[in-house]
């Protein structure tokens, strides 16, 4: 933008542009189409700070006498503005450009993006507005344009990340807006049309549906909009993909990483020793309380857990005990302030019933394996009774990571794996068989043992497995190069 013109807009939305200022830029909007378009974008912008101060008991002067001051002139010129910016548009203006996409049919790099509805059923797409915005959307999704800085979405993931020159940029949703001003966000659309703001850095005004007063968020609060009420909630840091998690993604599809996954998987379901390997790729055959989202492929599908109350219930190993269990999952988790994070509760911990399994992450993002009844080796060094990880298995910022534990009750062993490699083996001293049967995915209970985020695959294996075998599945498996 011309930083005269920047000036003369400025002074305008503050009330205090002179006569002459006003019709110089007068002059400016009548001659400048692209001017024209800028003007429209900072009234948009100045339009949703403007409701934020009149939902605020105490009102800036500056903000009340711009509201009193009328421009007939600078008026005219804008509904120039407008209806010149609805005809650059229908001529073939674009909005964005599509930058990369993952298993995205249709929309593919360099592709310019204009008010069309887009419906995205398997992958992800990253998008650069005019101005700069990066945005990245999940499938299944459907979303279009209305301008530069305005995106309906209708159901979808959404992750922005907006830089000062597209301050102000806009996601529409069935739930009401999200008026970014200056930040990294998140914005959730289910499939029934529930809409969750998460904010990353910066801030976010949210103007909900039915409500006369709008919300600011600031960076570390989430808040689910509900259609003129809504709710906080926690933050859900790992729910969406960011731009700089999508080269890696994109490389790791190149290279043929999803061939090798299902090909290892395969290979597992030969194993005589294979107790449960769960992919959750038939819709409706799992039961519990949970979403089916993508997973770590296009198209893909995994479970999610959100609400206290989420899980998926199965019944493995047929009550038996085993002597060595195998544990491996595909988590992308959140890092939320619960006790414990369940991945795998079997149920009857308070009966007397040595050996039940539950595996968790902990408080401050390590892993556990408790068994009942089992107890430390004197000489270990937890301070908590149980088996744990010394490194914690969550990053800052949303990834996918593979998760294993492999016990051996003869040994009196608990070894923990991240991402392929050795972390930490911890001994017992009273090691009973791991005993499975009826059990949780998910949340345990409503209290302290909840869980946040998606799950891809369970493995559950009658043996330990060693050191290169764990390191060869996690390389078959992972979704990065």
């Amino acid at each position: 933008m011309n930083p005269d013109f920047e000036t003369r807009v400025q002074r305008y939305l503050d009330g205090c542009i002179t006569d002459g200022e006003m019709a110089v830029l007068n002059a400016e909007l009548e001659s400048d189409a692209v001017l024209r378009r800028e003007f429209t974008d900072w009234m948009n912008l100045d339009s949703g700070l403007a409701a934020l101060a009149q939902g605020r008991e105490e009102r800036s002067p500056m903000v009340m006498r711009r509201f009193r001051q009328t421009h007939v002139a600078l008026a005219a010129s804008v509904v120039i503005a407008m209806s010149v910016l609805w005809f650059w548009q229908g001529k073939g203006g674009a909005y964005a450009i599509v930058e990369e996409q993952t298993g995205s049919a249709g929309l593919v790099p360099g592709l310019r993006v204009k008010s069309e509805a887009h419906r995205i059923a398997a992958g992800t797409v990253k998008l650069r507005t005019r101005r700069g915005a990066e945005l990245v959307i999940e499938a299944p999704a459907v979303f279009r344009f209305e301008s530069a800085q305005r995106l309906r979405l209708e159901k979808g993931r959404l992750s922005a990340d907006v830089p000062p020159p597209a301050k102000g940029f806009t996601v529409i949703t069935p739930d009401g807006d999200a008026v970014d001003l200056g930040t990294r966000f998140g914005i959730d659309v289910t499939g029934q049309g529930r809409s969750e703001i998460h904010v990353f850095e910066g801030e976010v005004v949210a103007q909900l549906d039915g409500a006369s007063d709008p919300l600011s968020l600031r960076g570390g609060e989430a808040y689910a909009m509900r259609g003129g009420a809504g709710d906080g909630r926690e933050l859900r840091n790992a729910a969406f993909i960011e731009g700089a998690e999508m080269s890696s993604l994109r490389a790791a599809l190149e290279a043929g990483q999803e061939s090798r996954a299902a090909a290892a998987n395969a290979a597992l379901r030969e194993d005589p020793a294979l107790i449960a390997l769960l992919t959750f790729e038939e819709s409706g055959a799992a039961s519990g309380v949970f979403r089916e989202v993508q997973g770590r492929w296009p198209g893909s599908r995994a479970m999610e857990f959100v609400e206290a109350g989420d899980h998926l219930a199965l019944d493995v190993g047929g009550g038996r005990g085993w002597t060595q269990l195998t544990l491996a999952a595909w988590v992308r988790l959140d890092r939320l302030g619960a006790p414990y994070q369940s991945l795998l509760h079997t149920d009857g911990w308070s009966q007397d019933n040595p050996g039940q399994v539950h595996w968790m992450i902990n408080g401050d993002a390590t892993m556990r394996l408790a068994l009942r009844s089992n107890e430390l080796d004197p000489a270990a060094d937890e301070r908590h009774g149980y088996p744990d990880s010394r490194t914690p298995v969550l990053p800052e910022r949303g990834r996918w990571v593979h998760l294993v534990v492999v016990y051996d009750s003869a040994k009196g062993t608990v070894r923990f794996y991240l991402n392929g490699r050795f972390d930490k083996e911890t001994r017992q001293s009273v090691a009973h068989p791991a005993r499975l049967g009826p059990a949780r995915i998910g949340n345990w209970d409503q209290q302290d043992r909840k869980l946040s985020g998606r799950i891809d695959e369970l493995l559950l294996l009658g043996r330990a497995m060693g050191d290169a075998e764990i390191g060869e599945l996690y390389e078959a498996g992972v979704p990065y190069r």
